[in-house]
């Protein structure tokens, strides 16, 4: 699994944890989330986020 950070604040998400805040289940490959998901820190989309 994979861990993707956010280029702005930082947050990581971690595919093993997801995003359950969010409705993104344990497991959830970075790939997968929705278009419209954005960090739950700073609100910016998929797009600012790098594999880490």
């Amino acid at each position: 699994m994979e861990k993707w950070v956010c280029v702005v604040c930082g947050y990581v998400y971690d595919e093993e944890v997801g995003d359950p805040d969010s409705g993104i289940a344990a497991g959830t490959k970075f790939a997968d989330i929705p278009d419209n998901w954005v960090c739950p820190l700073c609100g910016v989309g998929k797009d600012q986020f790098e594999k880490q």
